[in-house]
């Protein structure tokens, strides 16, 4: 890509569906769903908390990181800033300054397909941040390409802003806000089966027994 594009903030989340959405464990979605889950080179790097919020996407090319600086300035709230580092793994776009920002900016967390730098900074300051790995190159300011608010690929997901972002140690999960509320309502009934189902194990059942296994077509060996 060339030059800079910049798009707008997307309306920020519904107050009531994030609540909704942060007591779901993104595996438990993926239970039943396998679209929008971030590829597991993606690892939690610093402040491992559940987190929930709505995607606001950068693309940051190599060397360039100013439109990331751009976004920073840009956060609310509740914004989930999503990197898409255009292919970049070896240089670190986001540090301690600007994981302060974002943390003072309200952000709920931050997710970089790429390398990240200043990680004793990054986990004493407490922003909830995933990426690939750690590098101590790290970008400079030249303004020259990237964009904000437009769509991006991270994680191996297409990563459209105010889509919402659900997140853990375990993964990351993007969802379009239209089928957010009957993804979380379904993982929290099975979340709550899940209770039930550790209350028989505790009490003597085992696996099979609880969840009713039944092995087909097996073969029986002398």
């Amino acid at each position: 890509m060339n030059g800079i594009e910049l798009g707008h903030l997307p309306p920020p989340g519904d107050p009531e569906l994030l609540a909704l959405l942060h007591a779901v464990e993104p595996a438990t979605v993926g239970h039943f769903h396998d679209r929008g889950f971030l590829d597991r080179r993606l690892k939690a790097v610093a402040g491992v908390t559940r987190s929930v919020g709505v995607a606001v996407t950068v693309r940051c090319e190599g060397a360039d990181g100013s439109i990331l600086h751009h976004a920073l300035g840009q956060l609310r709230p509740g914004d989930f800033l999503v990197v898409d580092r255009a292919g970049d793994d070896a240089i670190a776009c986001l540090g301690g300054a600007s994981a302060l920002a974002a943390r003072l900016a309200g952000a709920a967390g931050v997710v970089v397909d790429g390398c990240v730098t200043d990680i004793a900074e990054l986990r004493q300051i407490g922003l909830p941040v995933w990426a690939s790995g750690l590098s101590a190159r790290t970008t400079r300011t030249h303004g020259k390409v990237g964009s904000f608010c437009r769509p991006v690929e991270c994680g191996g997901v297409l990563v459209r802003p105010g889509d919402l972002v659900l997140a853990d140690e375990n993964g990351i999960l993007v969802m379009a806000r239209d089928e957010a509320r009957g993804l979380a309502e379904k993982a929290i009934v099975l979340q709550q089966a899940e209770q039930r189902t550790l209350r028989r194990l505790r009490a003597g059942e085992t696996y099979p027994q609880v969840l009713g296994t039944v092995l087909r077509g097996q073969e029986v060996l002398a």
